[in-house]
């Protein structure tokens, strides 16, 4: 998947915001305060690290060997995937939207008014 493309479909996202909390080398995008992926492009090949329920986390990395433990995350409830290596781009942009939704369910009802979710 293109990093561009990404980039694009992140924030295509209700709500989003992006930033470089972490250096030019990584973009942050948000759902309010809250972190649902981060995209790396330091390395020739770019990797993204996406939220994921812990047992569907588990089920991706046995059947994908894109998929990794979260790289500096959480390793229960966080993916790094390799974008270049052949996993496609549907199964990104599913598991954008996974980790989207896992972070917008789990803000507080005030959290989803002021986002006006």
């Amino acid at each position: 998947m293109e990093v561009d493309f990404f980039r694009e479909y992140c924030l295509s996202k209700g709500n989003t915001t992006e930033s470089q909390p972490f250096g030019f080398d990584n973009v942050v995008f948000k759902l309010g305060k809250k972190i649902f992926a981060i995209l790396s492009f330091s390395d020739y090949n770019p990797t993204c690290n996406l939220k994921c329920s812990p047992e569907f986390a588990l089920e991706l990395r046995e059947k994908y060997p894109q998929v990794k433990p979260g790289y500096h995350m959480n390793k229960k409830h966080w993916n790094t995937l390799e974008l270049n290596t052949g996993l496609g781009d549907e199964i990104i942009l599913e598991l954008i939207d996974h980790s989207y939704t896992l972070i917008a369910n789990s803000l507080s009802k005030s959290e989803r008014i002021e986002l006006g979710i």
